[in-house]
Formats: C-alpha cells, sequence, structure tokens
C-alpha cells in the first residue's frame, strides 16, 4: 500500500507511475484526483471532530465556572451544548470510520511504484532479457512432458480429473519419488548455502494476511477458499465464483471471521511471519524459504496450457522470502535471482533471465526477474521462478517495521519474494531436457542422491 502523504506531496509522479502500468494518463488523474479528495475529505472531518472536542472540553470547565458563581441559567444554557456536541462526536467518530474505510479501500487496489530502471512496456513482449545460461537442445523429436509421463505409466491425467476435475494430475513412482526430490534438493541448497531459515507454514490463512501480501482484494478470484457453515458442518472448499444467493453472506463480516483461504504460495505465510511486529535491526536480514503445495483458481487463464502439469489448480514450490531493511533491498533482490538460478544451473538446466516491464509486472512489486527454462517439447523457454522485490508495499499493509540505528521511531521493512523454484515446472524441465529416444529420462546429478542412487526412470 503506498503512503497517502506521499501521494498528496507528489500526485503527478504517481500519475507518471500508474500511466507506466498501464493507465491512461486520464483514468490515472481521474484515480490521483479521487484519492487525495477522500483524504481532504477524511482530514476536514478530523479537523472539525478536534474543534468540537476542543470546545467540549471549554465547555465542560464553563459550566463549573458558571456553577461556582451562582450562574445556574448559563450552567444549564452550557450543558445543553455540551449534550449537543456529544451527540455530533458521536456520530461524528462513525463518519470518521466511514471515511477511513473509504480511503484505505481506494489505496488497497493502487499497484505498486516500479523503480526507475525497470523498462516501461505493456505486456510480456516488451520485457528485458538481461542473461541467457545454457545452450538450449533443438530437436523437431523431442516430445513434451505429458507424453513421456503417460508414455511411462507414471503420469495420469484422467484419474486426476475423476478425482478432482481438469487441471490435477496424478504421479506415481519413479515420477512422484522425482518430483520429491526436486523440493528436498531446493531446500537443502537453499538452507545449507545460501542461508534461508525453514519453516513449515500454515497452508490455510486468514484474511489479513492475503491482504497483507497483495492478493486481496484485488485479486480475490483467483484464489479458493473455505467456508464453516454456521451449523457445525465441515469446511467446504470452493473456488471463489460468487452467485446472488452468496452475495449477502459473503459481504457480511461473519464470513470474513469464518473462511480461510487455501494459499496460492507460501510468500503469504512467509511474509507475515512479521505481520504487526518491529523486528530488531540487528536481526535483519530474515531470510526463510518453505516447500508447500499452492492453490490457484487459474481464473484469468482459461483455454492456456489445458494439457499437461504446466498450469495446475494444485502444484508445489519453494520459497524464497526475504525482510529487509530500506537500504539493503534492491542488493537483496539480486542475491535472491542469484539463489533461484543457481538451482537451474546444478541441475543442468538451459535458462534466461528477463527484467519484466511496467505493464506485465505483478501489483505489489517494484522490480521482478522472471527465469524462464528451456522446454525442448515446446522449443522454447517458459517461466519456473519469478523473483520481486516490493519496498515497503506490503509492510504498510501489515504494519511490520524495525527500528533504524539511526534516528528516532520505527521505519516499514522492506520485502522480497521469489520461487526457488516452482518443483512441477522443474519436474517438467528435467523430463523434457533429460529425455532419451527410448522414453526413459535420466536423472541428473544433483538428484541422484535424493533417488537412492537410480541413474535413469523406465517404464515399469
Amino acid at each position: 500500500m503506498l503512503d497517502i502523504r506521499w501521494i498528496r506531496e507528489n500526485p503527478q509522479a504517481l500519475v507518471q507511475a500508474l500511466e507506466k502500468r498501464g493507465q491512461s494518463g486520464e483514468a490515472a488523474l481521474s484515480v490521483v484526483d479521487d484519492l487525495i479528495a477522500k483524504d481532504e475529505a477524511r482530514r476536514a472531518h478530523l479537523v472539525a471532530l478536534q474543534e468540537k472536542q476542543e470546545r467540549r472540553n471549554a465547555a465542560s470547565k464553563e459550566i463549573g465556572n458558571a456553577m461556582r458563581a451562582g450562574d445556574s441559567a448559563r450552567a444549564e444554557e452550557l450543558k445543553g451544548e455540551v449534550a449537543g456536541i456529544k451527540e455530533f462526536i458521536q456520530s461524528g467518530e462513525a463518519t470518521e470510520r466511514e471515511l477511513d474505510k473509504a480511503l484505505g479501500d481506494a489505496l488497497a487496489v493502487i499497484p505498486n511504484l516500479p523503480l526507475d530502471d525497470v523498462p516501461v512496456g505493456k505486456d510480456e513482449a516488451d520485457n528485458v532479457e538481461v542473461r541467457r545460461v545454457g545452450e538450449p537442445k533443438r530437436s523437431n523429436s523431442s516430445k513434451e512432458h505429458f507424453e513421456l509421463g503417460e508414455a511411462l505409466g507414471q503420469m495420469d491425467f484422467e484419474r486426476a480429473a475423476k478425482l478432482s476435475g481438469s487441471r490435477f494430475t496424478v504421479l506415481s513412482g519413479q515420477l512422484a519419488r522425482l518430483e520429491r526430490a526436486l523440493g528436498q534438493f531446493m531446500l537443502d541448497l537453499h538452507v545449507t548455502e545460501h542461508g534461508y531459515t525453514e519453516v513449515q507454514p500454515p497452508l490455510l490463512v486468514r484474511d489479513e494476511a492475503m491482504f497483507g501480501t497483495g492478493q486481496l482484494p484485488k485479486f480475490e478470484e483467483d484464489l479458493f477458499s473455505t467456508w464453516r457453515s454456521s451449523g457445525g458442518l465441515a469446511d467446504l472448499v470452493y473456488a471463489w465464483n460468487p452467485t446472488q444467493d452468496w452475495q449477502k453472506h459473503i459481504q457480511s463480516e461473519q464470513h470474513r471471521q469464518d473462511r480461510l483461504f487455501l494459499i496460492p504460495t507460501a510468500e503469504v505465510p512467509l511474509t507475515n511471519l512479521v505481520r504487526e511486529e518491529i523486528v530488531a535491526t540487528e536481526k535483519l536480514p530474515l531470510r526463510y524459504t518453505a516447500l508447500t503445495p499452492c492453490f490457484r483458481s487459474e481464473a484469468g487463464s482459461a483455454g492456456r496450457d489445458t494439457r499437461g502439469m504446466l498450469r495446475q489448480h494444485q502444484f508445489y514450490k519453494v520459497e524464497m522470502v526475504s525482510i529487509t531493511d530500506q537500504e539493503s533491498s534492491i542488493a537483496e533482490h539480486e542475491r535472491m535471482t542469484e539463489c533461484a538460478e543457481t538451482v537451474l544451473k546444478r541441475l543442468g538446466l538451459p535458462f534466461r533471465t528477463v527484467v519484466l516491464c511496467t505493464g506485465d509486472m505483478g501489483f505489489g512489486a517494484r522490480k521482478t526477474y522472471d527465469i524462464e527454462v528451456w522446454l525442448p517439447g515446446q522449443n522454447s523457454y517458459r517461466e519456473i521462478s519469478s523473483c520481486s522485490v516490493c519496498g515497503d508495499f506490503q509492510a504498510r499493509r501489515m504494519s511490520a517495521r524495525y527500528r533504524p540505528t539511526e534516528g528516532k521511531g520505527a521505519a516499514f521493512v522492506h520485502t522480497l519474494n521469489g520461487s526457488g523454484v516452482a518443483v512441477g515446472r522443474a519436474l517438467i524441465a528435467v523430463m523434457e531436457n533429460y529425455q532419451n529416444e527410448d522414453g526413459s529420462i535420466s536423472i541428473p546429478e544433483a538428484l541422484r542422491p535424493y533417488m537412492g542412487g537410480i541413474e535413469k526412470i523406465e517404464a515399469a
């Protein structure tokens, strides 16, 4: 969330930032004008409320003076005035809450400000490649992962559909073990060599946690949530798809208290570990990593990557999160990206790293590197990791701060998150890059200790 004081002092800078993110100049100006108008209304109301409170205090003293002077008429007149002021303050406090909410709701959907060195562009076509590592394997005979997995008899989409519908997969045998091996390898690398602390976080989180990292309120349709019925029935898990029958309950405070969200990424619980805390400066940076399932409704991806495991409702990912002071976050971003790249280097997978343009960058990011792994079956690079620096954007939403060594008071921490990396997509990349002509899959050297020493996956 952005600082309204900064917006008030730099309205044109916000207009320009929103234009870089793809809004028209007219729309951006309208957004900024609306924010400032809401802020001015709130501030004017607070001034009026404060003046009334001051008058109430003064009138209360005058009542005592009038009574001591024996002027009962004046005392009664003042009592009537105080009663009127009390009624105004009570209604004014409710108005204050309404004005606070209106401003907060408007700020909550404003995206983060891109850093100055982020390329300006509309979509992924305007992203800028910064480096390539490894030589892509190009062959017309390369198969896609789902062809390989089904031929091995260890990747089953039909049975998954019977269980759960589309965009789910059942892995078995050595492919299931290979996916587990990939996750364990990544965790061990980040913990033992990169200095991250392993965390096993909850997979269900409250609204406040989702708001803190920016998933709510703007991206609610991309989430899965749970709701506990008032009758005490078991939790019902549903993809967010509101109907008229649900609207009344969904908008109620009781529903907000009853529901929990399945995490779309471990970024949510890991970042929220510092929610509403003041972190000791000497403890920074905090670096966390976790291997968790992730759940996404993929509401905006209809028709995309419908075959195979590239775009699933449930998948595993190793996440990295860093909490830093304000001065260290840019350097930490480069470090985090290098940690993610190291995973692919150790696995011997060709990849390229691109910096996302303003139009392709995520809602909460100030700058993002995407790492794209080479998939011979598709003859293209596909995203396997995204590493973002968010500045204090999430920290303001979470009220997460630290005390700088110099100066008074507390400052908001800076937060970063990155995939280290997506396990399912790493499985796809290993299968396609290490496929053999007979349909078997060779095991990368780095994974063999996790695979019981086997060197190849073959059909049973």
